[in-house]
């Protein structure tokens, strides 16, 4: 059964995580150049992949004992929040190569194969692993996190200038920092509590 409070606590918190990452700005840059259904098509499989990995990790760690995946969920939260807060800006100048045409494949393709390599071992990726252990919960787990990071490359590659400019990508940053940093000191309390 799918929870509805699952899947939107992680699409928010995915979301957020994800608006400030480099790929949002790939996608925005592929959307500019190619046909923006074709970058989505290779995006969004990606993602799914990437997501498919990561809750299948999490799931593994639902075998631990509960106060030691608190323990541990807490202290990936925490890092999580850290790198989020410490994270350095600037990563315009990644040139994304041309493919040679603009047919479905090699668009597509290229969006795949970008997201595929930039989003492995992601922040995004080890948050939605955590999130599946600490809500043992596969499906609505994988639907949040794939319904948030679709969400992102559809704003990225349809009008990701139009949101930066009114919303600062600080202040988003700072958002999923303050989420992953409560959620990781309520799973630090959950693993001390008797």
């Amino acid at each position: 059964m799918i929870s509805i409070s699952v899947m939107a606590l992680v699409f928010g918190v995915v979301f957020l995580a994800e608006l400030p990452d480099k790929t949002a700005l790939a996608g925005l840059v592929l959307g500019t150049r190619y046909r923006a259904s074709y970058v989505f098509a290779g995006v969004a499989a990606a993602f799914v992949v990437h997501v498919t990995l990561a809750v299948a990790a999490g799931s593994v760690l639902t075998l631990l004992p509960d106060r030691i995946l608190h323990a541990l969920t807490g202290v990936l939260f925490l890092g999580g929040a850290a790198m989020l807060l410490l994270q350095k800006g600037g990563d315009e100048g990644e040139e994304i190569r041309k493919p040679e045409n603009q047919g479905f494949w090699k668009v597509s393709g290229a969006g795949f194969m970008l997201i595929l390599v930039a989003e492995f071992g992601d922040l995004t990726q080890i948050m939605t692993a955590n999130l599946a252990a600490r809500y043992d919960d596969p499906l609505s787990v994988g639907l949040g996190a794939v319904l948030a990071l679709w969400s992102v490359a559809g704003l990225g590659i349809l009008g990701g200038r139009a949101l930066m400019k009114r919303v600062p990508l600080a202040l988003i940053t700072k958002i999923a920092a303050l989420l992953m940093l409560g959620l990781g000191v309520w799973s630090l309390y959950e693993a001390v509590a008797p």
